[in-house]
């Protein structure tokens, strides 16, 4: 395996993480007034405790890492789709990085508030910082899958016609309720109330059946040949058939009160995209509706470049999953009151 498609890989493997662990951190965000407790004591209402943030408390902020990290070998590894890419898809990226910085404000000062009115208003403040990255985030795979427009000189351009394209559309629609839907099955998994439990699984549920239903809307614009445009429709079919399968297995799991494998399901369904980008449309990083686009060629930095950029992933790749590691065995198990510190 070349150097370039090593990087590549290191690439996706940081978005699909961001994607897994920031998912259902927005997931948790968009829910969390429908998952208040349903025995908090008088003091608990009082101080603005939740236990659906509860949940997310040990991890919120160090999963933005994996962004950090994928910003940053893009930057390194890949500045040529960093050129266009950022271009190209400015205010879509734009608008996470503000729900970034507005969902991380409202969360922390939530809790200092006082009064209820403001802490209704933090609280919207809060959903709205979970749901505008999560969006965002589908319109651009959806942007990407259908195929980003390329002007003469060579750079990309994405305009409303493009973002409002019921394909792009579709998308951002499915990975918004895929998160809410991961971030459902993350406070099943970590709640000890078991009401709290119970409320989780079953918005859960609905939740992943109408983000199939809007997958399946994407799937069917394909099929029509107004969807995705694929390099590699074979690699293609097998991992799309994937993600409804983890969908399949991520509402039985709900059903029957699995809630860990309903977790894992919903973590590969999170993940799968970013796979599907990656394998579905090589050895291109950006393709256009025609089939071309932006060869992984032309995007990588010289081989030298990469050849030092390796020496110092060996040691800062492995240290990154190996703090997540480290973060997920200290903080294991059911929340409890554990942590309400936190938030």
């Amino acid at each position: 395996m070349s150097l370039e498609t090593a990087w590549l890989g290191v690439l996706g493997l940081m978005l699909a993480g961001y994607f897994v662990l920031g998912g259902y951190d927005y997931g948790v965000q968009m829910l969390h007034p429908f998952l208040g407790g349903p025995r908090e004591d008088q003091q608990a209402e009082r101080s603005g405790q939740n236990p659906a943030l509860d949940a997310i408390a040990p991890f919120f902020l160090g999963n933005e890492v994996w962004l950090v990290a994928f910003a940053g070998v893009m930057f390194g590894a890949f500045p040529h789709l960093e050129g266009n890419l950022l271009s190209g898809l400015y205010p879509l990226l734009v608008a996470i990085l503000a729900g970034l910085v507005l969902g991380n404000a409202a969360v922390q000062l939530r809790r200092r508030s006082r009064g209820a009115g403001a802490r209704r208003v933090w609280d919207a403040l809060v959903v709205v910082g979970g749901a505008l990255p999560a969006v965002c985030w589908g319109l651009v795979v959806g942007l990407l899958l259908h195929g980003v427009p390329r002007r003469a000189d060579g750079t990309f351009h994405v305009g409303f016609g493009e973002v409002f394209h019921p394909f792009v559309l579709a998308c951002g629609t499915t990975v918004l309720l895929l998160f809410a839907a991961h971030g459902a099955a993350f406070v099943a998994v970590r709640a000890t109330e078991p009401e709290l439990v119970d409320k989780a699984r079953q918005l859960g549920g609905r939740l992943i059946a109408v983000s199939a239903a809007a997958g399946l809307i994407a799937l069917l614009l394909t099929l029509f040949g107004e969807g995705a445009h694929m390099t590699n429709r074979t690699t293609s079919v097998i991992l799309a058939a994937a993600v409804f399968a983890a969908y399949g297995a991520a509402w039985w799991s709900l059903s029957t009160g699995n809630h860990v494998r309903a977790f894992v399901s919903t973590c590969l369904a999170t993940a799968l995209p970013v796979l599907l980008l990656g394998a579905g449309q090589y050895p291109y990083l950006l393709i256009t509706k025609a089939g071309h686009g932006l060869h992984i060629d032309d995007a990588v930095t010289d081989h030298e470049t990469l050849k030092i950029l390796s020496v110092f992933g060996v040691f800062i790749v492995p240290t990154i999953l190996a703090y997540q590691a480290w973060s997920w065995w200290a903080f294991r198990g059911r929340t409890g009151r554990r942590h309400l510190s936190y938030f």
